[in-house]
């Protein structure tokens, strides 16, 4: 016999947990941006969204919370001043509208749609708490250069 799964049900094995400046708004952001819909809200003492789940695609891909939220002293990096040191690499159907959607939303950009020499047609733009999110769609094969740098 074995263990039964140790995660809650439905939960993937890792969840990105974000620091935002207000929950509220960076639920709508990522709802009018990059199309995500929202999961579990749950609300703190004065009836703020606190604690919020996202998904795409019917996959929990990041859970946040604002900051001081459970004590915590972390901040979002457009608070501190910061670039993040971690970019998210989502896969799409068209980068190009996700780009213009998120631009529209307030996003800034930081690469505008362009295809790589890896093969993805991709994007990528910084959210408004300084996240920075990839979106990129396969087109074909890679490049030359780009394969033969693959290959040793």
């Amino acid at each position: 016999m074995s263990d039964p799964d140790p995660r809650a049900p439905g939960a993937p094995w890792l969840t990105p947990y974000l620091t935002v400046r207000d929950a509220q708004a960076s639920l709508d952001f990522y709802k009018r941006a990059f199309g995500f819909t929202t999961g579990a809200v749950s609300p703190d003492a004065e009836g703020r969204a606190e604690h919020c789940e996202m998904y795409y695609r019917d996959t929990l891909i990041a859970m946040f919370a604002p900051e001081a939220a459970f004590g915590s002293t972390a901040k979002s990096p457009r608070t501190l001043g910061i670039e993040p040191p971690q970019t998210f690499y989502v896969y799409c159907d068209d980068p190009d509208a996700i780009f213009g959607r998120a631009m529209a939303a307030g996003a800034h950009a930081v690469v505008p749609p362009s295809d790589q020499p890896w093969g993805d047609r991709m994007c990528c733009v910084r959210d408004i708490d300084g996240y920075q999110w990839g979106f990129a769609r396969w087109h074909g094969e890679a490049s030359t250069q780009a394969a033969s740098l693959a290959s040793g």
